[in-house]
């Protein structure tokens, strides 16, 4: 029998995942009843301590802006209480959702009596690295204990007294429901090569997820010897169609943009056709313009709007994460698919338009994780699909893709029924 060499790992690592082990095979028997009511007692938690983990997030937050951290990114970092609610909700959505383990996906009997049937079954421990999102801390806490899977988080130095708050609290209240608190583990060292561990942690940690930018994201597939869900960043575009409805192109663009511009499901360019462009292109950037949206334009969307500033290459590339939009007018749809497929992350893409063949023909042709028609790019979120939370959002294309809920944290296996059957 093969012996796993654990002695290289950090000491959090190597400790916090044996614990994780144990706790992933009591939580994998566990009844959905019972992961209900952890889930129950984890969202009263979260309200009745609410004013402990803002405490926490003060710190937090004056460390942040004492260094000098984006508003984009003070805000990601920012709990409220309408965001603590949410959190309290998510997790009971959560609790009502079907329980996946056990469900039988699919089942057939062989022509020599061998009954088959797919299982789904936990993936075991799950280890995320995240940055600075404190409402992941809650969000993944949730999934993974009613998937059956224990889960190790590493969230980003700017976080650390809110997580720090969250995790005790959160493993806390599913310990009295008689689950293991290690259930919900916090690696709290910072250090490098203590998320490096996480990476290499073969036989404690089954599956890693990164949530966060590029560099996080890169650094994890580069350096895990573990297998990775690769969660993308959002370089995401709205396309307005010479057919589209300009109140609805207005309204949609001003949400997928503005409405909540640090997250990765904002768009970062919106490309117009020309025709449309014509007549309706200098109200849209008026209206961008009055909610503080700086424009940078390809030559035309310059000389439409003089408050544009000219766009470079880098910035059809970029993933803003702020008031920023890259605007090009394109000829025609078959320019703007172009367009897209070259500096699209497989994010989230939308089309405005009120021609079904144009409709088609984007949802046909354009690789995304999410496409949308005549839909802003927000929805792009487990809560707005129905899954209570997500752990994040895939652009992968094996295993899961897109909002990650309960499902994408399962695996399957097969069990085989006989009746003294051998194989001749």
């Amino acid at each position: 029998m093969l012996e796993l060499k654990f002695d290289t790992l950090p000491p959090e690592v190597l400790e916090k995942g044996k614990q994780a082990r144990a706790a992933a095979l009591m939580l994998a028997q566990c009844k959905a009843t019972q992961k209900n009511a952890a889930l129950e007692a984890m969202a009263n938690a979260l309200i009745n301590y609410a004013e402990q983990i803002f405490g926490a997030n003060r710190k937090d937050v004056e460390i942040a802006l004492a260094h000098g951290m984006t508003s984009a990114l003070v805000d990601r970092l920012t709990l409220n209480e309408k965001r603590i609610l949410a959190m309290a909700e998510g997790l009971r959505e959560v609790a009502a959702l079907p329980d996946p383990i056990g469900e039988v996906v699919e089942g057939w009997t062989r022509p020599n009596g061998l009954r088959i049937q797919k299982v789904r079954v936990p993936l075991g421990v799950i280890g995320i690295i995240y940055e600075a999102r404190p409402n992941v801390t809650a969000d993944a806490a949730g999934l993974c204990l009613k998937s059956g899977n224990a889960v190790i988080l590493r969230g980003g130095k700017e976080a650390l007294h809110s997580n720090r708050a969250l995790v005790e609290i959160l493993s806390k209240a599913a310990a009295t429901c008689n689950l293991p608190a290690s259930v919900i583990q916090l690696i709290e060292n910072l250090e490098r090569e203590v998320a490096t561990g996480m990476m290499r942690a073969n036989g404690l940690i089954d599956v890693l997820i990164p949530r966060g930018g590029a560099g996080l994201i890169q650094s994890v597939l580069q350096n895990a010897t573990i297998p990775v869900i690769e969660t993308g960043v959002g370089n995401c575009h709205l396309y307005i169609d010479a057919s589209a409805e300009r109140e609805m192109a207005n309204a949609i663009c001003v949400n997928a943009k503005v409405q909540r511009p640090s997250v990765c499901n904002a768009i970062e360019t919106l490309l117009v056709h020309e025709a449309w462009a014509n007549q309706n292109l200098i109200a849209l950037m008026n209206v961008l313009d009055e909610h503080n949206v700086e424009i940078r334009g390809c030559e035309r969307t310059v000389a439409i709007f003089s408050k544009a500033k000219p766009a470079t290459e880098s910035d059809w590339e970029e993933e803003f994460l702020r008031l920023v939009l890259a605007v090009r007018v394109v000829k025609n749809l078959a320019e703007a698919l172009a367009h897209i497929q070259r500096y699209s992350s497989k994010h989230s893409e939308a089309i405005v338009t009120c021609d079904l063949t144009a409709a088609e023909r984007f949802t046909r042709e354009i690789d995304a994780a999410a496409v949308y028609v005549n839909a802003s790019t927000r929805f792009t979120d487990g809560f707005e699909f129905g899954f209570g939370a997500e752990i994040g959002i895939s652009t992968q294309k094996l295993h899961v893709r897109g909002p990650m809920g309960l499902r994408a944290l399962t695996s399957i296996k097969y069990i085989v029924h006989g009746e003294g059957h051998v194989r001749v």
